[in-house]
């Protein structure tokens, strides 16, 4: 007979503390930054800061929210921010061009989901790493962007209703704001509610166990990067409309940006594991760093240390101090 032992008094809150630990570790790394930089500047914490922030994230946080499901997959999209210099570029020659903007915004998100399933493609039915693919997007992406902006930023007209996607204000809050929040509470839901989000999280922890269980495991994958694709056009929708012109030099650095503020989160490079919650946190503890460094009259090119830093950060506590706390959950358990 077996015999069966009492559970360790404290061990449940242990339990606890090893399941959300990078949740709350985002959560405690982002209180900290916002309390460094209301220190070092009294202009931080103001309420128009405050919604400026929110603004600069809106971009960052829509794709992250897609890049999350990537992630979980084991996979990555490193032409994500080339999409959006692309489709940035793309609403300013098309609107420059005569073609109304309410034509012009769903063309622009049919592009970015073609760009996403040709790259899925190549990634679920061809077996190609999702490293290389996705690389060689972001150099032909941005060559074509390059390509018919001559390297020139192309003008938006400032009187028709395509800027207030980027300008506009609804409730007191930015409207990229709010293009974020829906961004993010579908993937939320997406991601811990729907078959979808399962089937996600079990590809990435093992795709052929996956596949032996009946999940259609290339269609999920070819979804997947049809997400970021869509995304990365939502994301220079807003920014062409919030800067009012398009240029090929967009959003340089941005999948930096998207890919620290994931694995920061806690979803794991490896996948099987994703989080968008800590996603949402993340993204919005890069663009407090990114305002704040600038508040404190820092250089702004020390931002790319600061994010650089960030990814090898998360990873180390990704592969050994979160791994370790799990190993434990699981031995008591």
């Amino acid at each position: 007979m077996t015999a069966y032992t009492s559970r360790p008094e404290g061990s449940r809150l242990a339990d606890v503390l090893a399941t959300h630990a990078q949740l709350l570790s985002i959560a405690g790394f982002f209180l900290i930054m916002v309390v460094i930089f209301s220190t070092l500047s009294p202009v931080f914490l103001t309420p128009g800061n405050l919604l400026n922030v929110l603004r600069q994230a809106a971009p960052i946080l829509i794709v992250a929210v897609a890049m999350t499901f990537v992630i979980t997959t084991g996979g990555i999209d490193l032409s994500v921010g080339s999409s959006v210099a692309l489709v940035n570029a793309l609403a300013a020659i098309l609107i420059q061009a005569g073609v109304p903007w309410q034509l012009v915004v769903p063309v622009l998100l049919a592009i970015g989901a073609g760009i996403g399933a040709v790259q899925g493609w190549f990634i679920a039915f061809q077996g190609i790493q999702p490293f290389i693919v996705t690389l060689a997007g972001l150099s032909a992406l941005r060559g074509i962007a390059l390509l018919m902006t001559e390297g020139f930023s192309v003008p938006i007209p400032t009187g028709i209703g395509f800027v207030q996607i980027g300008r506009g204000w609804f409730a007191g809050v930015p409207a990229p704001a709010w293009i974020a929040v829906a961004a993010a509470v579908a993937g939320f839901v997406a991601l811990s509610s729907m078959r979808f989000g399962r089937y996600v999280t079990a590809i990435g922890a093992n795709q052929e166990a996956a596949r032996r269980a009946g999940i259609p495991t290339r269609a999920v994958l070819l979804r997947v990067y049809v997400l970021t694709g869509l995304a990365s056009a939502v994301a220079g929708i807003v920014i062409a409309a919030r800067l009012g012109s398009g240029s090929s030099n967009a959003a340089v650095g941005f999948e930096l940006d998207v890919i620290a503020g994931v694995v920061l989160g806690g979803t794991s490079l490896m996948g099987g594991r994703g989080s968008m919650l800590g996603t949402i946190l993340g993204a919005l503890t890069i663009a407090v760093i990114g305002n704040g460094l600038i508040l404190a009259h820092v250089s702004p090119f020390f931002t790319q240390i600061v994010t650089g830093s960030i990814i090898l950060l998360a990873v180390w506590l990704n592969a050994r101090v979160f791994s370790r706390l799990a190993a434990g959950r699981r031995r008591r358990t």
